[in-house]
């Protein structure tokens, strides 16, 4: 401990360097109750009237170390905790919804301060973790748990831009790692099991609405029951707060306050065709008279994922990923390909699978919409015919509770309602591998407070066909390359 007196320039200087930093950081967050830190920091730098470091005193050597090691520990954590908050946070490509743009195993360097850091929603957490611990078990603490606000940023989110996200249907999950979407095999199981219950098929387009909305809301019952029942095969039932779903990756392609239809794959934004990026992909089935050389396999840089590399017997593959330019060159090869026909989901698959689950749309992933993206302060008109497409936004992301009667009354946290008014902005987001791609088609608006950061440069891509040690692994020309090249 040391008086006032005592306390060198270098270390006045030091202190002041720190508070000034605070300060600033203070002012940038808008949290004045930071400011009784200040003091601590203070003390820290100068006259140290706290023992910080009173484990050196101790005579015991094997304490000493390990309250060193600790000391080191907590310090580190303490930063890496700060820096993933409001500066930057890694995050790995693990699918290939965006291949030819960025491709499995690119790791990224995103930049929270790009949209503006959230403050913490769950700030009880441990660092470096999403969700859980690498061995399972939950890595953060329910409470305290604490409103969504965001800290201004450089700039807001760009049409077309890739954007990392909380994934949005994630509030809800399955402990089983396989089942992917809980919404999703809630409402195929529970048809499944409607229709052996009743023996019979029921088409929606001979109900009226009411009657549609009720029959859906039977699958839901029926499915989340047989779940619950079944939980050795699908695992447990969670819930999780929105900043500690799942990470996603996708390229935003509606804004806040635009109508986006999707025609025979091409998206448009309020009746004009938005500009398909370099890398865009869809399915396509080949009949080959020859298996493809690997030669022309890197010439047209076609990926195994999400592809079987062995054609059948008759020469067919399936559901081959392709731009348009690969698409050009296999076409003119007259010698190994015979025929190449675009695959498309049926009507009849999409149901239960395309958002919103319940509702009978006759959309598919090629022809969806036309949709509108609700932005902060805008007012629509509820319809019993509109209510699907934005009663998650009222019940789950703006938290209320909405009921319906049997009449039709829509009823928002009791009251008769006939228009809302929605409380954030929201965005729509796909990948460009667009039949291989679990994106908004699926589980809908991506919420304001789920957006993460923008990705700003990949600074290592691992190949994950290859392995150690074989030539290719390291993909050195991605390294370092800036993402906003792909935007």
């Amino acid at each position: 401990m040391k008086n006032l007196k005592e306390v060198s320039r270098k270390q006045w200087i030091k202190a002041a360097i720190y508070l000034v930093l605070y300060i600033l950081f203070l002012v940038w967050v808008k949290s004045w109750m930071g400011i009784l830190v200040i003091p601590f920091i203070f003390d820290a730098c100068t006259t140290r009237i706290i023992r910080w470091d009173w484990w050196r005193s101790l005579k015991n050597k094997t304490m000493y170390q390990i309250m060193e090691w600790v000391d080191a520990i907590v310090c580190a954590l303490v930063a890496v905790y700060f820096v993933n908050i409001y500066l930057f946070q890694n995050y790995a490509i693990p699918s290939s919804s965006l291949e030819k743009s960025l491709l499995i195993g690119d790791r990224l360097y995103v930049s929270k301060v790009a949209y503006g850091p959230r403050k913490p929603m769950t700030p009880l957490s441990m660092p470096l973790t999403q969700n859980t611990f690498p061995g399972g078990g939950k890595s953060y603490l329910d409470n305290p748990h604490w409103p969504y606000e965001r800290i201004k940023g450089l700039g807001s989110i760009k049409q077309n831009e890739i954007v990392v996200f909380n994934y949005p249907a994630g509030d809800t999950i399955l402990t089983n790692p396989r089942i992917i979407d809980y919404y999703t095999q809630v409402y195929i199981d529970g048809r499944q099991l409607y229709q052996n219950y009743f023996h019979k098929v029921v088409n929606p387009d001979t109900l009226t609405t009411i009657q549609q909305r009720r029959l859906y809301e039977e699958y839901y019952k029926l499915g989340r029951r047989f779940i619950v029942e079944n939980s050795k095969v699908y695992g447990d039932i969670k819930t999780r707060p929105a900043d500690r779903r799942e990470n996603y990756v996708k390229r935003c392609v509606g804004l806040p306050g635009q109508t986006l239809e999707i025609r025979d794959g091409i998206i448009y934004l309020d009746g004009v065709a938005n500009k398909q990026p370099d890398a865009v992909q869809y399915n396509y089935t080949i009949r080959l008279l020859r298996p493809i050389p690997d030669k022309l396999r890197e010439e047209i840089d076609l990926s195994y994922d999400g592809m079987d590399p062995k054609m059948n017997r008759k020469g067919i593959v399936e559901n081959i990923p392709l731009t348009a330019k690969a698409k050009e060159i296999l076409e003119s090869r007259k010698d190994i390909v015979d025929t190449i026909v675009r695959t498309t989901m049926t009507e009849a698959e999409s149901t239960l699978i395309l958002f919103p689950h319940n509702m009978n749309s006759h959309w598919t992933v090629d022809d969806y919409g036309p949709i509108w993206i609700p932005s902060k302060g805008s007012t629509i008109g509820l319809t019993l015919e509109n209510l699907p497409l934005y009663e998650r936004i009222i019940k789950v992301y703006e938290d209320n509770d909405l009921k319906v009667e049997n009449d039709g009354t829509i009823l928002i946290n009791g009251e008769k309602a006939s228009e809302y008014t929605f409380k954030m902005d929201y965005y729509w987001m796909m990948g460009d591998n667009r039949h291989n791609s679990a994106d908004s088609r699926y589980w809908g608006f991506v919420p304001e407070d789920h957006i993460v950061g923008r990705p700003v440069f990949i600074w290592l891509s691992l190949d994950q066909d290859k392995n150690w040690g074989q030539k290719g692994k390291i993909r050195w020309n991605r390294i370092l390359r800036a993402v906003k090249k792909y935007n």
